[in-house]
């Protein structure tokens, strides 16, 4: 099922898609921007084997130079776009990327990185007219992603066409994209959430994808109105602003017809607090890692999701559930075994997928296992709470002790919280500590950053 032998560039210019310009309200002319830039980099001795470098935020041209590099025969890897020097010059010497592709103010920086050929955005870009280019094996690398990296070094993942075809497949087919959907890219495109299911799917589907280049909510609420966006994949962050931000009352959404959380786990509280919101919209979650091509699990179009769960297997996927870690293996991920996500899941007798947490997130208190992401969901339930997360604290007695930190959306006390908790939790579940902070570090998909936090509780406590 969804073996595919077309690259990336063709399923996407073969469907003639359109790609709107947030900023100015344009139309943008991909399929020549494709073609212009694969012609540059093809007289540039850029093909098969070479990675390209894209550090930019969300505009247009990430599309055409990541699409026109694949045309040309290499892979595309990207930075966040307020990566440090450090950062830049770990991934240019992990990547190997022969040339980067930035913003004219960021050129500099990019040389001082250590990019040996760096290409600003521009005229220049396009200045060659576009000729044949090599064709190019589906089973050769199109992406080259880094996993979040939660903990340690990010590591490094190859994404063949075929990979990528299938998962954009896949996506499209479970979120119903059709020519009619217009779609808001939110998630960074540098992340293979914001790749694959914001920009790729819907193009492949021959929908319309509006860029936005910095992420700000109001901004957000305003572009669903101005352009009648149909779909929106957000991370968690997000779907708690849409269910309690004021300004939600003073825009026009009615067209959202489905509203997608993922990235990271999302209540099921918190879910139907959206979908009470949004009564004219199908809401749901989806699940997949950087590994799959961001497509495991995934909503459907006409019902969304159960709350909590991040629904059923994407078609032509395979799961299964060991010793409470969830596996998975299907024509989006890389080589034939089974992935292990190291996510503790459970299925439920209609096959929906629940994910419980990280095994390594797990807490361990007096033996039990406490899940971080159980206490968070509550938490967020507080109608003083706009964000929670939820650690483990080394403790001589019990092992391990939960530790919170969180987000304030009014007066506050630390110890009210712990109470408030402990009157809905096990006795092993109650917190040892809470901490109210001004925001919660998250990669860009959302997924909470433990590592920082559990330096932060140890230099609250000594």
């Amino acid at each position: 099922m969804f073996a595919d032998s077309l690259t990336v560039p063709q399923v996407v210019l073969d469907a003639r898609p359109t790609l709107i310009d947030g900023t100015s309200g344009e139309p943008v002319p991909l399929e020549a921007r494709v073609r212009r830039v694969a012609a540059l980099l093809t007289l540039r001795g850029f093909g098969a084997g070479d990675v390209l470098a894209l550090w930019a935020p969300n505009i247009p041209p990430w599309a055409g130079v990541a699409y026109g590099a694949m045309l040309a025969g290499g892979a595309v890897t990207g930075w966040h776009p307020a990566a440090a020097p450090r950062e830049i010059s770990a991934q240019l010497a992990s990547s190997g990327a022969s040339v980067v592709v930035t913003l004219p103010s960021l050129a500099e920086d990019a040389r001082a990185a250590g990019a040996r050929d760096v290409i600003a955005i521009g005229p220049d870009l396009l200045a060659v007219e576009p000729t044949a280019v090599p064709s190019v094996d589906v089973a050769s690398p199109a992406l080259l992603l880094y996993s979040s990296g939660t903990s340690g070094q990010p590591k490094p993942v190859r994404l063949s066409h075929g990979n990528v075809v299938a998962a954009a497949r896949q996506a499209g087919q479970a979120l119903g994209f059709t020519r009619r959907d217009v779609v808001l890219a939110v998630a960074p495109f540098f992340h293979v959430m914001g790749f694959v299911i914001s920009l790729t799917a819907p193009l492949a589907a021959g929908a319309t994808v509006v860029t936005m280049p910095r992420f700000d909510f109001e901004g957000a609420l305003a572009l669903i109105e101005r352009h009648r966006v149909t779909v929106i994949a957000v991370p968690p962050p997000v779907m708690m602003a849409l269910a309690r931000d004021p300004a939600v009352a003073r825009y026009d959404l009615s067209s959202l017809e489905l509203i997608v959380s993922g990235g990271a786990p999302l209540g099921a509280a918190l879910q139907e607090e959206v979908a009470a919101r949004f009564p004219a919209a199908r809401v749901g979650q989806g699940y997949g890692l950087t590994e799959s091509a961001a497509t495991i699990c995934g909503p459907e179009r006409a019902t969304g999701t159960v709350p909590g769960s991040v629904g059923r297997p994407m078609d032509g996927t395979e799961v299964r559930i060991v010793d409470g870690e969830l596996w998975a293996r299907g024509p989006q991920i890389p080589g034939e075994e089974w992935l292990r996500t190291g996510d503790v899941a459970r299925r439920d007798d209609d096959g929906n997928v629940f994910i419980v947490d990280r095994l390594k997130d797990l807490i361990k208190v007096n033996a039990f296992q406490v899940a971080p992401a159980e206490l968070e969901a509550l938490l967020t339930t507080h109608p003083a709470i706009a964000d929670a997360a939820v650690i483990g604290r080394a403790d001589e007695r019990t092992g391990e002790a939960p530790v919170a930190f969180v987000v304030a959306r009014g007066p506050l006390d630390a110890d009210d919280v712990r109470a408030w908790l402990a009157e809905r939790v096990a006795p092993y579940k109650r917190l040892a500590a809470v901490h109210v902070v001004d925001d919660l570090p998250r990669t860009p998909s959302g997924k909470l950053l433990r590592r920082a936090l559990v330096d932060r509780d140890a230099a609250l406590t000594t």
